[in-house]
């Protein structure tokens, strides 16, 4: 008995190790990707191997699937971020919008998307929360490449986000997650306003597509 309670207290211990781990990166990664530097994805690539086990062990499969898609996103995002500043002579380069009508069809399809997703993993997989942990997958998916493209509004998305996060993370006592984007809604609400005043003060340039 001593033994089993030694056990389950030493993979609680590690758990949370991990996830404490994988929490700092990840506000690692947000404060370096709102001062725009290079070095948020390397920081986000490996928040995302720590994250992954994570969210495996706490049947968030969604979420799980969704760590994976992160670490391609931080390899694609270090090219394109180095891409971008070789063609620019603002050493971040440039940011971009789009019109409301793009974000509104974006939205609706998203939508559409994670509802399917949420029906799959409810049938299918042991998955907790599954309706609402698949759309905040899919939005993440989306507002990631936003991210990558550097789209000033990607901060919005990533409010909303982050404070259903704050209530599905919270339930599943995954309290340095809970803590973590608590961080993360103010750091998105200053990383759009910063954005914004980078991109009204930059020259015109073309639409991100």
């Amino acid at each position: 008995m001593n033994q089993l309670l030694s056990q389950a207290i030493a993979q609680w211990q590690l758990m949370h190790s991990i996830e404490l781990a994988a929490t700092l990166l990840a506000l690692a990664y947000v404060i370096l990707a709102l001062k725009q530097s290079l070095w948020c994805w390397p920081a986000a690539l490996l928040s995302t191997v720590l994250f992954t086990h994570v969210m495996w062990q706490s049947a968030l499969l969604s979420d799980a699937l969704l760590q994976l898609y992160y670490a391609g996103m931080a390899l694609y995002g270090w090219w394109r971020w180095q891409q971008l500043r070789q063609s620019a002579p603002d050493a971040r380069g440039p940011v971009y919008e789009w019109p409301w009508q793009r974000h509104a069809l974006l939205i609706s399809a998203t939508a559409i998307a994670g509802w399917i997703l949420g029906a799959v993993m409810a049938s299918y997989t042991h998955a907790d929360f599954a309706y609402l942990d698949a759309q905040t997958t899919v939005f993440s998916v989306m507002a990631t490449w936003l991210v990558v493209r550097k789209l000033v509004s990607n901060w919005l998305y990533w409010v909303v986000i982050d404070a259903v996060s704050i209530y599905v993370y919270a339930q599943k006592h995954l309290y340095f997650l809970t803590g973590l984007f608590m961080l993360y809604t103010v750091i998105a609400i200053a990383g759009y306003f910063i954005w914004r005043s980078h991109y009204q003060q930059q020259p015109a340039v073309r639409l991100s597509m």
